[in-house]
């Protein structure tokens, strides 16, 4: 049941501005294509991909379209060698790209970085995984419990780790046994009782799963949102919605991107 987290899909302004950003500083490559009439999807990843790492999904709308980031989405996570923060950030610097928080400001822990279109991108350091590939997505959650519990019972994720402080808490959750190199969603509660604007310039999260229908049935059972069944999306794949209104599609493990 507990599929693994496929792809996070972000929305941009200008897709050869996007693709080259990604291309030059991330080193990604281009994974897949869907080149539909009023948009086109393009999945990005490190050459040397994990078989369970997520991709990277930008989506294009054709025309002259403008995006509001909100703040219920945070950022996406990419990967780098312990003891190769400082380099890694310099190498951006380097290459152009925007100073926004440096290392030594996130008290040589963490780094962030933001892509042309203003999404947010930490590097973190692992020791597992490809370089820049992606560690996990973080969204903002009103009610703690509720999405822990939402991750837990319809998904049978679980926690694999956790940072509590005075005013905010983290929680990191992937499916049980699932690889060291499949990326993780981030759930940061805030204790203050904000709200927060869904915005427009992130669309998803996709779980990949062994059979969309049997997968789609189970999350019914367990009354997850009945967004976007399979019927409804030609039986190629499915969408559902956590509490906070973030949209999850589910794939089917063998899917492919129409021509």
């Amino acid at each position: 049941m507990s599929g693994t987290l496929d792809h996070v899909m972000l929305r941009v302004e200008d897709l050869d501005e996007s693709l080259d950003w990604y291309t030059t500083h991330l080193g990604y490559e281009e994974k897949g294509r869907w080149e539909a009439e009023t948009f086109t999807n393009v999945y990005l990843g490190p050459e040397d991909l994990h078989e369970d790492g997520a991709v990277l999904e930008l989506t294009y709308n054709h025309g002259d379209h403008t995006y509001e980031m909100g703040d219920a989405w945070g950022h996406i996570a990419v990967r780098v060698p312990e003891g190769e923060l400082e380099d890694a950030y310099q190498q951006l610097m380097d290459e152009g790209v925007e100073d926004y928080r440096d290392p030594e400001s996130c008290g040589g822990r963490y780094a962030f970085v933001k892509d042309p279109d203003g999404h947010e991108v930490e590097i973190v350091q692992r020791n597992q995984g490809a370089k820049w590939s992606l560690d996990h997505t973080m969204i903002r959650v009103e009610d703690a419990d509720q999405a822990l519990g939402f991750w837990t019972r319809k998904f049978e994720y679980e926690h694999t780790g956790r940072w509590e402080s005075d005013t905010f808490a983290n929680y990191f959750m992937k499916p049980k046994d699932a690889a060291e190199e499949a990326m993780a969603v981030e759930l940061t509660y805030n204790y203050d009782g904000r709200t927060y604007d869904m915005g427009d310039a992130w669309g998803h999260l996709a779980v990949r799963a062994d059979d969309l229908g049997d997968y789609w049935e189970a999350l019914m059972e367990r009354e997850a949102e009945d967004y976007r069944d399979p019927a409804s999306c030609d039986d190629r794949y499915a969408f559902t919605k956590d509490p906070d209104g973030h949209e999850i599609e589910i794939l089917p493990s063998d899917f492919e991107s129409p021509e």
